[in-house]
């Protein structure tokens, strides 16, 4: 009988890696506590492509006859785009939508370079070749794939080329016949410690004065002379009593480069600032990775609307209509978000490439929306619950320890028993009050990039002519 998905990363996972906690590097992430739930998590979810019900909804066979994740998938045909969508879908469900990188985002951004590695054909011939043969690799390996962009933050009024000791933001500081040597940080990796490889590129412009940081290159997690510092875990072995913090803590990780040697074979764009920013700002490349990004929003803020549905008639409150409107509330966003991924898939167009691409413009709206909506959700249900939280047990176990008869009366619910209702509190702490919550709230609110640069990003590239010449119609 052939390995399973999980089983195969599992195996993967054992390489040794330097991630470091506590100052020490983690040599066994599939038993230390901080990791072990959210391995068994991740393994699950690769697990889900080799159900012989979810996985056909997960998975397509590729040219070469390996199975692979549908967002590796070329959207040749418009039906692939709707494909390519409920895939998205059905696997940020399997975790509510809390496990962000383990999701398709870089696979399919990569897809997207892939796809559209033409484009800078002419300032980097090499780049469509090994662009391919890497996305080829990871695709048919069934690997997963996270990236880390950000310099450190250390004094924002300066270029990158002005801090130059030793570990600021990552350059190239050597080239030699078997590749590049690169020295210094980036951040942030999320997910990095769970992850089979990780992609390194700026993520925002770079100057000439700092073409040694303009370099976009990838390596296997367990890269040598690569250090992957840990923050603080906000994992829980408990699972009754933090069911999303012990199963989804998907570690942040800044990466350190202490003179790592890159294979030329692995470095797609060396020192060239224009290239990288050219493909790195393509719309089709931006369209065909949003599309993961908001089909995941949507599952978390359903998610959370579920349960502040649950919050409302566990203790009778949903009659009232200002618990009514803060639901509501919870619907409109989810229900916006839906609308808008709907309208990128049905009004996709074919691309001047032969490739399908959803439309770029309500993913953006989408995203840019997310980074408000989800600290309001988060909000809502701190409303909805008010110190119900806080009243709840140490332990799901003291319901049925020597006082267990009265707390069975004192926590149940207006429709429900107390273990129900200690378990659904639980839960909304987890989202709303625990560290994993309030992580969760600060990656929602940046993930994407500073947010008054987004909408400014999304003003700046906004088609207006099409409003201005429908006033001119009207008042020329």
């Amino acid at each position: 009988m052939s390995a399973t998905s999980g089983s195969r990363y599992l195996q993967r996972l054992a390489q040794q890696r330097n991630v470091w906690l506590d100052g020490e590097v983690v040599r066994d992430l599939a038993r230390h506590p901080a990791f072990a739930g959210t391995v068994r998590s991740v393994a699950a979810l690769l697990d889900l492509q080799d159900d012989p019900v979810r996985g056909s909804e997960l998975t397509f066979t590729t040219e070469t006859g390996a199975k692979a994740n549908l967002a590796f998938l070329v959207p040749r045909e418009r039906d692939d785009i709707f494909r390519r969508g409920r895939s998205f879908r059905v696997w940020s469900d399997a975790t509510f939508g809390v496990m962000s990188r383990v999701a398709g985002f870089y696979r399919a951004q990569l897809t997207g370079w892939h796809i559209r590695s033409n484009l800078i054909r002419q300032e980097e011939p090499h780049f469509p070749d090994k662009i391919a043969r890497y996305y080829a690799d990871l695709r048919d390996r069934d690997l997963l794939l996270t990236a880390a962009g950000h310099d450190p933050q250390i004094d924002r009024t300066k270029l990158a080329s002005e801090l130059g000791d030793l570990y600021t933001a990552l350059r190239v500081v050597k080239e030699t016949e078997e590749g590049i040597v690169v020295r210094g940080a980036k951040m942030i990796a999320t997910g990095g410690p769970y992850m089979d490889e990780i992609m390194v590129s700026p993520h925002s412009p770079k100057t000439a004065e700092e073409k040694h940081y303009a370099v976009m290159f990838a390596i296997p997690a367990s890269h040598p002379g690569v250090h992957l510092i840990c923050r603080e875990p906000f994992a829980s072995e408990r699972t009754e009593d933090h069911p999303l913090s012990s199963r989804y803590d998907e570690m942040d990780a800044v990466l350190v480069f202490d003179d790592a040697l890159i294979p030329w074979d692995r470095v797609f764009i060396g020192n060239n600032p224009e290239a990288i920013w050219k493909i790195r700002s393509d719309r089709f490349v931006s369209a065909i990775s949003l599309h993961e990004n908001v089909a995941r929003l949507a599952s978390k803020l359903e998610f959370v609307a579920a349960v502040g549905v649950e919050l409302a008639a566990s203790i009778g409150i949903a009659r009232f209509s200002h618990v009514q409107d803060k639901l509501a509330e919870l619907f409109l966003q989810l229900e916006t978000v839906e609308a808008l991924l709907k309208s990128a898939e049905h009004r996709c167009a074919l691309h001047p490439d032969g490739v399908w691409e959803p439309e770029l413009p309500p993913l953006v709206t989408a995203k840019n929306l997310g980074n408000r909506y989800y600290p309001r959700a988060i909000e809502i249900l701190q409303l909805l619950s008010g110190a119900g939280m806080l009243q709840v047990p140490s332990t799901l176990a003291e319901l049925h320890g020597p006082l267990g008869s009265r707390l069975r009366n004192i926590y149940r619910g207006a429709d429900r028993d107390a273990e129900e209702r200690v378990k659904l509190l639980k839960t909304a702490w987890d989202l709303a009050g625990s560290r994993l919550g309030a992580r969760h709230e600060l990656y929602e609110r940046f993930y994407a990039g500073d947010p008054a640069r987004t909408y400014a990003a999304q003003y700046a590239e906004y088609d207006k002519q099409a409003l201005l010449d429908r006033v001119a119609r009207h008042i020329g």
